[in-house]
């Protein structure tokens, strides 16, 4: 896929996510489906943290060609931010507001950087993987925090 298909892609998945995303209740997102998981508000605080990360990642990877940046502790981003205790809707406008923005990032990405590397605590790989798997993982959470509303 190319940066400007993710980009596109991302934009239509943040099109038709706002509506159903902003029908959860507060209460709904507050809900755990048991005590060693994530509620709806920390699967999307949790998506928040993975675009600040891979922000980072996506700009700082155009200026070099091999990039050494620490992975983050997701577990304890989450808790450390205490997601649980956010209005669920300033969650929302922010995943959205961010995303937005790397929509904008992704689309203008320039092509010549998609070899340059990141060396990152599981390994090597490439801007144009970090950019197609960025989706793949968005679109992930985002079944997740559907699939409990159903």
């Amino acid at each position: 896929m190319t940066a400007i298909e993710v980009a596109s892609g991302l934009r239509q998945t943040l099109e038709s996510a706002r509506a159903p995303l902003l029908a959860i209740t507060g209460q709904a997102a507050d809900q755990r489906p048991s005590r060693d998981k994530w509620s709806r508000k920390e699967i999307l605080g949790h998506l928040i943290d993975s675009a600040a990360n891979n922000h980072q990642r996506f700009v700082r990877l155009q200026q070099e060609e091999v990039l050494v940046l620490p992975g983050y502790q997701q577990e304890e981003w989450v808790q450390t931010q205490n997601y649980a205790a956010s209005e669920w809707r300033d969650l929302v406008e922010l995943w959205l507001a961010y995303n937005r923005h790397l929509t904008h990032v992704i689309r203008h990405t320039d092509a010549s950087a998609a070899r340059h590397v990141w060396k990152g605590p599981g390994g090597d790989v490439d801007l144009q993987y970090i950019i197609e798997d960025y989706l793949r993982h968005l679109r992930h959470h985002l079944e997740q925090i559907f699939a409990a509303s159903a």
